[in-house]
């Protein structure tokens, strides 16, 4: 059975206690925000080693970061190096988004070694498949990608994104409405390119039911992807985006009904005044589902630093409603991003959900703030490093007793003196 059914049969389990010890929260309510599907918990019963991770209404925000190959940079190494850094930077999962060589052994190597909930993405190694082997996305079937969905949970997936809402009618709305970036969701291309050519419906909206069937038995999390997120600020709220959210909200519905956790996936570029309406909008559409956000990215100039434009939609998004942030790295609209830029992106999504998180009265939260407030005070170096987000680059900046930045001028020094 599942984390939801069990917390509907009011049986709470060793998942369930551990993530509310984690979260600050009783047993109790956060069973019952399971039960509700408010909250869901990400933990695939074949990834035997793994931490269970609660995602959604009342928990701290979640920071997502991802790896994976592809074809222009293909190492199995380079992306365990990537998963042991994101691991001790503080993230909370990973999504292996590989379309590289040997997708298969990369995935298991990566679900053998990590700690962490991993979320990947089936039909990205469908399509790769069907283009590669058969030269065209249009040769993907719905035996294929189901096999590929099959696949991914036995070998221990924690969670998976499914772009179920990419239905015939939200991609006729998308075309009659037009756009500045069209589609830019990998998976939302592949299927909106497979509906269009094949005239059918895509195959995850009309075997739906499959589809919960194979999440349920591996108690996977369906992470209803956003295929149709908006690529560009100008985009933002548009009316396919909001079609899709939705067929969305329809979908929650039914995985509920089913025993099955699922969470809900939202947009990408958004101006910063869009933010807190979009957020409510997503979370009533879809009956207070966990909400997992990409940025979102308050403006569309700063290659390079997207990073930064993420973190600041992503401290407002986490602030009004989204649960979970997936990181951005310098990379993001350049690259592959190597370990470094990994790390970047983590340690500036971990400021964005701690931001949020003191905002809204995370105890645990406020108290390190306030830790790092009485360090700084007392000019404690030592205590400063263990409260510092990246104690690494704290500990590199030329400080002291004074430091190099007011040196006697110290204010702290000096009303420790005087007043």
């Amino acid at each position: 059975m599942t984390q939801l059914i069990k917390a509907k049969n009011n049986e709470l389990t060793p998942e369930m206690e551990a993530v509310a010890k984690k979260e600050e929260m009783t047993p109790d309510a956060l069973m019952q925000k399971v039960a509700e599907g408010k909250i869901v918990i990400l933990k695939n019963i074949n990834h035997t080693n793994v931490i269970p991770t609660g995602v959604g209404e009342g928990l701290s925000i979640k920071i997502n970061a991802n790896i994976g190959t592809s074809s222009q940079r293909s190492s199995i190494q380079e992306e365990l190096c990537k998963l042991k850094i994101a691991e001790d930077t503080g993230a909370d999962a990973i999504m292996d988004l590989s379309t590289g060589k040997d997708i298969d052994k990369t995935r298991k190597e990566i679900i053998s070694k990590a700690k962490v909930p991993i979320g990947t993405v089936p039909i990205y190694q469908a399509g790769v498949e069907a283009i590669v082997d058969k030269e065209s996305i249009l040769e993907l079937t719905k035996d294929a990608l189901f096999e590929s969905i099959e696949k991914h949970c036995k070998d221990g997936v924690d969670f998976i994104t499914v772009h179920c809402g990419v239905t015939q009618g939200v991609v006729r709305a998308l075309k009659e409405q037009g756009r500045i970036t069209g589609i830019v969701s990998r998976g939302g291309s592949m299927l909106a390119s497979w509906i269009q050519g094949h005239g059918k419906e895509n195959p995850l909206y009309e075997y739906y039911d499959e589809l919960l069937d194979i999440a349920k038995t591996h108690d996977v999390t369906l992470s209803l992807g956003d295929g149709l997120r908006s690529g560009c600020g100008a985009d933002a709220g548009d009316r396919a985006q909001v079609a899709e959210t939705i067929v969305l909200g329809e979908l929650v519905n039914r995985a509920r009904k089913a025993g099955v956790q699922s969470m809900v996936e939202g947009p990408g570029h958004v101006p910063l005044n869009l933010i807190p309406g979009m957020m409510e909008t997503i979370k009533t559409l879809t009956q207070g589902a966990p909400l997992y956000v990409l940025g979102p990215l308050v403006t569309d100039i700063a290659p390079g630093y997207d990073h930064i434009t993420s973190a600041i939609g992503g401290t407002l998004a986490a602030l009004n409603g989204a649960d979970f942030l997936c990181y951005v790295t310098p990379s993001e609209h350049i690259g592959l991003p190597d370990t470094e830029q990994v790390k970047e992106g983590i340690i500036t999504s971990k400021i964005a959900a701690h931001a949020a998180d003191v905002a809204k009265g995370k105890q645990s939260s406020i108290k390190r703030d306030l830790n790092m407030s009485i360090a700084r005070r007392d000019l404690d170096w030592t205590e400063q490093a263990k409260y510092a987000i990246n104690p690494e680059v704290f500990e590199k900046i030329d400080n002291g007793s004074p430091c190099t930045m007011c040196g006697e001028l110290c204010s702290m020094k000096l009303v420790k003196n005087y007043i």
